[in-house]
């Protein structure tokens, strides 16, 4: 008996298998050409030939020879393999396959494709113009009533954490993550004068057009983290922060999403110590009187 896995029949990456028995002869001009379209597919569609050299430091000339050396007869036949191999959209499967070949069964390279993305990330969220927005979402969230965090999917986990670092710190937080209709309960727990922060995606899903009409009728300002916002996020929000998490086509890493709302926390909790040693000194008597045994036990 076949499970539906083993029926389905899987597209073969063409680009992927060329890259694995090609790219150890080619030269590092060539190899950062063919490393970026690996990492890039599905924004070198729509790329020319001067805006990849661009994004890889290299020459016109040296991306087409580059794609020439993978077997292809030039940028447009490369163009048509990858899009027959990507379809409408990529699926977690696609990714974690992608992200698999790349990495060849090695260890090693697993650690370093975390490490390196991380640290680049790190750069990329640290940057002056991010650090300008960490400081107004702070500014936002400090003259906040309420905080609610908007996740789904991974994000879902990070918006549940940061809400209780929130609340530990004297903040009256809540997680705005559950799918379908029973977000609308989670929904009622957002005020005027509440701020949202909303951890985006390449596009805006139902439940995040819900919350962001909420947020709308409610007058409430919205802090985006995302690193490809769609319009209907970037556009509604008052402060945007990027939030890296790895190429297109690769396995995202959370863990910047993660670094960017303990900033936020941290951050928020800095500007205030009193508050948030109140909290925590309430906390701790919670927890003593929570451990103490019951009178007449």
């Amino acid at each position: 008996m076949t499970t539906p896995s083993q029926g389905r029949r899987r597209k073969v990456d063409r680009f992927g298998e060329r890259l694995r028995l090609r790219g150890s002869t080619l030269s590092p001009g060539l190899k950062a050409v063919a490393d970026y379209i690996n990492g890039n597919r599905r924004t070198v569609l729509g790329q020319s030939a001067l805006e990849i050299a661009a994004q890889t430091a290299t020459s016109d000339a040296t991306v087409i020879r580059a794609v020439q050396a993978l077997g292809f007869d030039g940028l447009k036949d490369l163009k048509r393999t990858l899009a027959g191999h990507l379809g409408a959209a990529i699926s977690s499967e696609d990714r974690m396959t992608t992200t698999t070949q790349t990495l060849e069964r090695d260890i090693d390279a697993s650690i370093d494709f975390v490490r390196d993305g991380h640290v680049i990330g790190i750069a990329e969220v640290t940057r002056p113009e991010n650090r300008r927005a960490l400081f107004a979402a702070i500014e936002l969230m400090r003259g906040a009533s309420g905080i609610g965090l908007f996740g789904i999917g991974a994000a879902a986990f990070l918006a549940d954490y940061a809400a209780r670092l929130l609340i530990r710190n004297g903040r009256h937080a809540y997680a705005l993550n559950r799918t379908g209709i029973s977000l609308g309960e989670q929904l009622l727990a957002m005020r005027r004068g509440d701020v949202l922060v909303m951890m985006g995606e390449a596009s805006a899903p139902c439940e995040g057009a819900a919350t962001l009409e909420e947020a709308r009728r409610l007058e409430v300002p919205v802090i985006l983290l995302s690193s490809a916002a769609s319009p209907a996020f970037g556009q509604r929000a008052q402060v945007v922060l990027q939030v890296p998490h790895g190429t297109s086509e690769t396995e995202p890493l959370q863990g910047l999403m993660l670094v960017c709302l303990e900033m936020l926390v941290i951050g928020l909790a800095a500007t205030e110590p009193d508050r948030s040693l109140k909290s925590l000194e309430r906390l701790h008597t919670f927890y003593e009187d929570i451990r103490r045994p019951p009178r007449g036990g």
